[in-house]
């Protein structure tokens, strides 16, 4: 065996410097990452990613965990997953891109482009307009026995869009009820509807001509460069969709993938970084580098607060927060955009007023109960390392 000399010792030890590949002192651990890191082993977050803007421009981005449930997969900025209601913000694009083409009005009665007709019994006078619907103000309600009904696990058969709204609006229809609205007149009081809003989104596909599936890709996702959404894992690249898991006293469970009948209030699935330029479009008033998916005016009105004095709600004040087309105020009305949350699903995606500061976080994973806290504690850590950044 050859035995180095102490020269040769000096010599290699020399170059390994010169080289640059000895042993440096360790980095301090980003606090910001390891507040990540931790909530989500604290609680079963499989896997996460969020974007951060200030002044319309990522300051961080990054995708944490995994996407698939042997745990082999990243979940990154690209990975595709389901979003819920954060859907209903494609819905108000696409409702917006046809009134700003004249083909749609958001003050005309609903029953001027459907085939059957929408009335709350209780006020049969009183048209439901699809400004009623983009705000929940229209009186219909999801009853919840039959709404239960639009989830679809794999291998089940989902009713046609039209075919389940005519069921649930038609006095003859299966799902009909006097229950399907509430028992205050359209346009007097808030109440959050899944329904109402799948209700605009057929209507979308009747006055365009096109279902959701293709009008969306067309008119939205092509233009802004998204290339990782779409309406089903099936018709993304094999294995790039994320898993979903359900969180219980922090034990995770993977769960099937599902579909939904009423697709266009919850049934998109996009990837953080997608996600990021939809809002830096509706923040940037319609508007993306060289795309632009709505006229600013229409963009405006999407995001403009709809509530004034005496147009508020029964039962819904300024402290309550504001609404706007499909996307409305949270946090005691402070922050702007939409949320979503189904099983499998956490996703915000929220803005400060003066749109100077956004934030994006989406999640495979849902929790119930405290553990439901870990992702807010996060999105709130993403918020306060943008207020650091603000100049």
């Amino acid at each position: 065996m050859h035995t180095p000399t102490p020269g040769s010792l000096f010599l290699v030890t020399t170059l390994v410097a010169n080289l640059g590949l000895a042993q440096q002192p360790a980095k301090p651990a980003d606090p910001l990452d390891t507040l990540i890191r931790q909530r989500m082993q604290d609680v079963g977050l499989i896997g996460l990613a969020g974007v951060v803007l200030v002044d319309n421009q990522v300051i961080w981005s990054q995708g944490f965990g995994h996407r698939d449930a042997t745990r082999t997969l990243p979940f990154t900025l690209d990975t595709p997953t389901k979003v819920a209601s954060i859907t209903k913000t494609f819905t108000g694009v696409s409702l917006m891109q046809l009134v700003a083409e004249g083909k749609l009005s958001l003050d005309a009665d609903v029953n001027t482009y459907l085939p059957f007709s929408v009335r709350n019994p209780n006020f049969p006078d009183q048209p439901i307009t699809l400004r009623m619907l983009a705000t929940h103000t229209s009186s219909i309600t999801d009853r919840w026995e039959v709404y239960r009904n639009v989830y679809h696990f794999a291998g089940e058969t989902s009713p046609p869009l039209g075919q389940f709204l005519t069921s649930y609006f038609t006095p003859t229809g299966q799902n009909y009820s006097p229950r399907n609205y509430l028992d205050t007149a359209p346009g007097t009081e808030r109440d959050y509807s899944n329904i109402a809003a799948s209700l605009a989104g057929y209507i979308v596909e009747r006055t365009s001509g096109q279902s959701l599936q293709k009008y969306v890709p067309r008119r939205i996702l092509s233009p802004l460069g998204m290339s990782a959404t779409a309406w089903s894992p099936r018709v993304l690249p094999a294995r790039s969709a994320s898993n979903l898991f359900v969180s219980h006293s922090s034990h995770s469970i993977p769960i099937p993938s599902y579909d939904i009948t009423t697709y266009p209030d919850g049934g998109l699935w996009v990837s953080a970084s997608d996600l990021s330029r939809l809002f830096r479009a509706l923040l940037n008033h319609g508007a993306l580098d060289s795309a632009r998916i709505v006229p600013t005016s229409a963009a405006d009105e999407m995001l403009r607060f709809q509530f004034n004095g005496p147009t508020y709600p029964k039962g819904y004040g300024p402290s309550q927060g504001n609404s706007g087309i499909f996307w409305r105020t949270k946090f005691n009305g402070i922050r702007m955009g939409h949320g979503g949350n189904d099983p499998g699903i956490q996703a915000e995606m929220l803005s400060s007023l003066d749109r100077r500061i956004a934030v994006i976080l989406l999640s495979n994973t849902s929790s119930t109960g405290p553990d439901g806290k870990a992702f807010n504690d996060i999105f709130q850590a993403l918020w306060k390392h943008a207020e650091s950044r603000l100049r």
